[in-house]
C-alpha cells in the first residue's frame, strides 16, 4: 500500500471523527484490522493512562459522559456546551518552578512562604553542618541560572507561620501505693498527663509518712496535691483505694488524707534539701540486666542514696548530739527509652555500635538526636509533690538533683526548678577499681573492672543488677561517650589507656 494512499485514509478519517456533519461515505482500503472511532476517541478523551504528559482530545464527548445527546450516536454532536469543554481545558505543569511561583503568587494563592535559601535536608541541631558541593555535570555554565536571589526577595514580605506554643503541661496523679524495697519503704505514685499518653512514675522516699508520731525534728511530708484532692463523686473507700490516705494503711487503720495546703509549710533549714533523681527508662539495664549502660545500676542507686538516713544538729540544748530522720526523697521515672528515641531504635542502635559506632553516632545514623528527652513533665510531677518550686521564690522546697548530666540540669533550670545542688553518681565499678592497676593494660589476673568484685555474692537491690556493678568493656566505652560527647561531668579513669 502506498505512502499517499495512506495519507488519504487518514485524512478521511480525521473528517469523520471531526466533521459536525455525516460526510459522504467514502470506500478506502482497509488496514490489518477495522478501527472503531467510537472507541478511539473514547480511548484519548479519559481513563486512567491520561497522566500530566498527556492530553485530552477534545474530539467530543463520547462515552465519557453517557448523557450528552451525541454519546450513543456521534452523529449528533453539536458541539455541545462550551462550559463543559472548559472543564477539559489542559493546563501544562511543565512550566519552569519559579515561573509557577511567580504565578501562584500573582493569583493570591495562600501558599506556605518557602526559604529557598534553607537547605531542605537540615541537619539536626546536634550534627554538625557539612558544605555542599553541586554537580556542575547537571548545567552546563552557559544555561545555568541563578533564580533563587530573586525568588527570595518576592518572598521577603511573606512572614513565616508562627509555631504555635504548646500549652502547659498537667499532671495528674491517678494512684499511690507503699512498695517495700531492699532499701527500705517507698511510695509508687504514677501520673497522667496532658503531653502524651505514656503514664509516668514517681517513687517517692519518705518513710516518715508511715509514722503518726514525729519526732523533735521533723521535715514536711512529700505528697501529691492533685491525689490529696477531692474528686468529684467519689466515696472516702474510693479515695483510699487510689491511695489518698495518711499513715499506714492496713484492716485496722484506714485514715483518709486531706488537701495538701496550698501555702508551702515550714521547713527546717538544717535539714538537707530533698535528694531527687530524673530517670529514664531503660528495659535493656533494669529488666534484662544489660551491661552495655548503667542505667539499672543507677535507678537502685538513686533509691539506696536518696534512702540513707540523714543527720541532722540537735534542735534543743537538752539533746545532746545530732539526731538522724529517715531519707527523704524521689526519682522521677520517664517513660523515654533509650534517651526518647524508644525501643526499636535502641535494639537497632546496639548493632550499629556493635559495628563500631558510639552511641550519639548510632542514633544520628537512624535519623535521631543525640538525646531527644524532654523534662517538662518531670517538673510538673516535682511540684505536684511539692519539690523544686519556683526559683527565687519560697513555694516548695529546693531540690538536690542526682546526676553527672549537666544539660539534664540546665533543662531543668530553664522549666523554674530550683536546684540546690547537684550531687555526682559515680559507677560502681569505677568506684571500686584499684588505681595501681588502672593505668596497666587489663589482663585475667589483674582487671581494674572487677577488683573487688564478687560474682557469687548477690547483693539485693531494686533492678537485676541489683547492688552489684555493672563493668565490661561495653561499659566502658558508653561511659566515654558519655564523657566526650556528652559533656558529662565525670573523672575519665580509663583515659590513660585509651591514648
Amino acid at each position: 500500500m502506498s505512502r499517499n494512499h495512506h495519507e488519504d485514509s487518514d485524512a478521511a478519517l480525521l473528517d469523520i471523527l471531526t466533521a459536525p456533519v455525516k460526510p459522504t461515505p467514502k470506500v478506502f482500503a482497509r488496514r490489518d484490522a477495522a478501527l472503531d472511532p467510537l472507541l478511539i476517541a473514547a480511548a484519548a478523551a479519559s481513563g486512567p493512562n491520561v497522566t500530566r504528559n498527556h492530553y485530552h482530545h477534545d474530539f467530543f464527548p463520547g462515552v465519557a459522559l453517557p448523557q450528552h445527546e451525541g454519546s450513543w450516536d456521534w452523529t449528533k454532536f453539536s458541539g455541545g456546551d462550551a462550559a463543559d469543554r472548559r472543564r477539559l481545558t489542559y493546563k501544562s505543569l511543565q512550566a519552569p518552578r519559579r515561573q509557577r511561583l511567580h504565578e501562584e503568587l500573582e493569583e493570591g494563592k495562600e501558599n506556605d512562604p518557602l526559604d529557598l535559601e534553607a537547605d531542605p535536608l537540615k541537619s539536626a541541631d546536634n550534627i554538625p553542618h557539612s558544605a555542599k558541593k553541586r554537580r556542575s555535570s547537571i548545567i552546563s555554565p552557559a544555561t545555568e541560572v541563578k533564580p533563587r536571589a530573586k525568588v527570595a526577595s518576592t518572598l521577603e514580605h511573606v512572614a513565616p507561620s508562627p509555631v504555635p506554643a504548646l500549652p502547659p503541661v498537667e499532671v495528674k496523679c491517678m494512684a499511690r501505693t507503699r512498695i517495700p524495697t531492699p532499701h527500705g519503704p517507698a511510695f509508687l505514685h504514677l501520673y497522667h498527663n496532658t503531653r502524651d499518653t505514656k503514664e509516668h512514675l514517681a517513687i517517692v522516699i519518705d518513710p516518715a509518712q508511715l509514722s503518726d508520731h514525729r519526732g523533735p525534728v521533723s521535715a514536711p511530708p512529700i505528697r501529691s496535691r492533685t491525689l490529696d484532692a477531692v474528686w468529684e463523686g467519689e466515696t472516702e473507700m474510693d479515695r483510699i483505694t487510689r491511695g489518698a490516705y495518711v499513715g499506714r494503711l492496713s484492716a485496722t487503720s484506714q485514715k483518709v488524707s486531706e488537701p495538701v495546703a496550698s501555702i508551702s509549710p515550714e521547713v527546717n533549714p538544717d535539714i538537707p534539701s530533698p535528694l531527687i533523681r530524673i530517670h529514664s527508662e531503660c528495659f535493656t539495664g533494669e529488666t534484662v540486666g544489660s551491661m552495655r549502660c548503667d542505667c539499672g545500676e543507677q535507678l537502685d542507686e538513686a533509691i539506696r542514696q536518696i534512702s540513707l538516713p540523714i543527720t541532722v544538729p540537735s534542735p534543743s540544748p537538752l539533746l545532746t548530739g545530732p539526731t538522724t530522720i529517715p531519707g527523704r526523697g524521689a526519682v522521677v521515672y520517664l517513660r523515654q527509652e533509650g534517651r526518647g528515641i524508644g525501643l526499636l531504635s535502641k535494639i537497632r542502635a546496639y548493632n550499629l555500635q556493635d559495628l563500631g559506632h558510639d552511641t550519639v553516632t548510632a542514633n544520628l545514623m537512624l535519623g535521631h538526636q543525640a538525646d531527644e528527652r524532654g523534662y517538662e513533665i518531670a517538673c510538673a510531677i516535682l511540684r505536684d509533690l511539692g519539690l523544686g518550686g519556683v526559683a527565687g521564690t519560697d513555694e516548695g522546697e529546693g531540690v538536690r538533683v542526682l546526676t553527672n548530666n549537666p544539660d539534664k540540669v540546665e533543662a531543668l533550670q530553664k522549666e523554674g526548678l530550683d536546684i540546690v545542688e547537684r550531687v555526682p553518681m559515680i559507677p560502681r565499678s569505677w568506684q571500686k577499681r584499684d588505681p595501681s592497676l588502672v593505668a596497666k593494660k587489663p589482663t585475667l589476673d589483674s582487671n581494674p573492672y572487677i577488683v573487688q568484685h564478687n560474682d557469687d555474692e548477690r547483693v539485693a537491690g531494686a533492678t537485676l543488677i541489683g547492688g552489684n556493678a555493672v563493668y565490661g568493656d561495653d561499659l566502658d566505652k558508653y561511659l566515654r561517650t558519655k564523657v566526650v560527647r556528652m559533656g558529662h561531668i565525670l573523672p575519665l579513669w580509663m583515659e590513660e589507656q585509651s591514648v
